[in-house]
């Protein structure tokens, strides 16, 4: 059956009577055709009559839930180019995690926010009407001759990384809100806890004085007390007790550290270009992936070794570089993966970080693992827009290219790739300490030509 694209119908699939109610009211009011269903069978059925432009899909629901209602719309070729917009409740961080690897461009949080909903949705109906627009520009220019056919060919290509870049760069400032926002939830009470301490520790230290005064005036208490005494082996716990405070401190203390790494991570508070220490962005980063780097079943742990150089504060756009690093070494990891799954990895995987003052003004970053390697005709293109060797699904193919843009083109600097089959890769990123303003020196040298 040939489907009825309906440009501006929004699908809402959702049990809740009264989240239709709210979302199908805020969407009509904003002149948007809406279409509901109440599971993921009704609406997997009810797109075979009308294509909607846009899904609004809930995660828990009868039946199949949003996930896998998401899995059979991007498997059907009819449908899986429709966007899709999961609806959690605010906590459910693996939910929101686990709805963007299955194929979905965004989500809104429970309990809704109107203007915030109108936003994303209208972002994502306009890149969806500017993807048809290019599918529509595409069809006509396959009529134009031959003579026109690369140039048509680049402009495509160039609109396609631009429309990916765009959804790219809404991802990553979801995750880094994302890692903000439960940095910021968690810091409160963990500081709380933390500020309690002391006084607690003092409390105990009175109590067990206390125990002692008595004990010291009333050698011979009742034997009720002496049965309590031995029951709850009190000489243990006059011990333990503050050893036990001592380890609770100790894990507050590390959950501090960790709330502290989140928030460097992320950035958020920092705009345009600051003079920052590298190395604790890539501490940062190892943290964030630390769950990755452990053993897994059968897969042996990843170890991580370090050879830091005496490096300067760095002027740089610091998050992007977070972003850098985040992307080689998660490759790295990926590659480190696929070859001791395969039963051809190494048998201790190992990512090696190097860092070094190469010149007077110019610092070094290597990030090595020893996996299987890259193929040299794989080499060549790894920073090309959408080229990815990983599964569909796995890989977007821009994590590279926009890499090689945040080093090459923002911090005038050189990214490369060296890599031989069986012997691992090796990136070796080189950046400026410091940032030249380049329309300083435009200006300067015009300047310097009149005299």
């Amino acid at each position: 059956m040939e489907l009825k694209n309906e440009s501006q119908i929004v699908l809402i699939v959702d049990d809740n009577p009264i989240n239709l109610e709210v979302l199908s009211e805020a969407l009509t009011r904003a002149g948007l055709q809406v279409a509901v269903a109440l599971d993921g069978e009704s609406a997997i059925e009810q797109v075979q009559y009308h294509l909607p432009a846009l899904i609004l899909l809930d995660v828990m629901m009868p039946g199949i839930d949003g996930f896998e209602t998401c899995r059979r719309l991007k498997a059907n070729p009819l449908t899986n180019e429709i966007p899709i917009i999961f609806m959690t409740a605010l906590s459910e961080t693996e939910s929101k995690v686990k709805g963007l690897s299955v194929g979905a461009v965004d989500y809104i949080t429970k309990p809704f926010q109107q203007e915030e909903v109108l936003a994303r949705v209208r972002v994502h109906l306009q890149l969806n009407y500017l993807n048809q627009k290019l599918e529509a520009q595409n069809i006509l220019l396959q009529h134009f001759n031959e003579s026109l056919e690369q140039k048509v060919q680049e402009r495509t290509a160039d609109l396609q990384q631009a429309q990916a870049q765009l959804i790219q760069q809404e991802k990553l400032s979801a995750l880094g809100q994302l890692v903000a926002g439960v940095a910021h939830e968690i810091n409160n009470p963990v500081n709380f806890i933390y500020g309690n301490f002391p006084p607690a520790k003092n409390y105990i230290r009175d109590l067990l004085d206390l125990i002692d005064l008595y004990q010291e005036h009333h050698s011979d208490p009742a034997l009720e007390i002496q049965n309590k005494i031995e029951e709850i082996d009190l000489d243990f716990l006059r011990l333990d007790l503050p050893k036990l405070l001592n380890s609770m401190q100790l894990g507050s203390e590390r959950i501090q550290e960790i709330v502290l790494s989140l928030r460097n991570f992320s950035r958020l508070d920092e705009a345009g270009f600051k003079k920052v220490d590298l190395h604790e962005g890539i501490e940062n980063t190892l943290l964030i992936l630390g769950h990755r780097l452990k053993a897994k079943s059968a897969l042996s742990r990843i170890q991580i070794t370090k050879d830091y150089g005496d490096l300067p504060g760095v002027t740089c756009l610091a998050g992007q570089l977070n972003q850098v690093f985040m992307n080689l070494l998660a490759n790295a990891i990926d590659a480190l993966e696929e070859a001791l799954s395969e039963k051809r990895g190494p048998a201790s995987p190992t990512i090696h970080i190097c860092t070094s003052l190469i010149e007077e003004n110019r610092i070094q970053i290597q990030i090595t693992d020893n996996g299987s390697g890259i193929p040299a005709k794989v080499q060549q293109k790894v920073f090309d827009p959408f080229f990815t060797t990983k599964p569909i699904g796995k890989g977007t193919g821009l994590g590279l290219s926009i890499s090689y843009q945040i080093i090459v083109e923002k911090h005038h600097g050189t990214i490369e790739c060296h890599s031989m089959l069986g012997q691992g890769t090796k990136f070796v990123i080189e950046i400026p300490i410091e940032q030249v303003d380049l329309r300083s020196c435009t200006v300067l040298n015009k300047e310097l030509l009149k005299i």
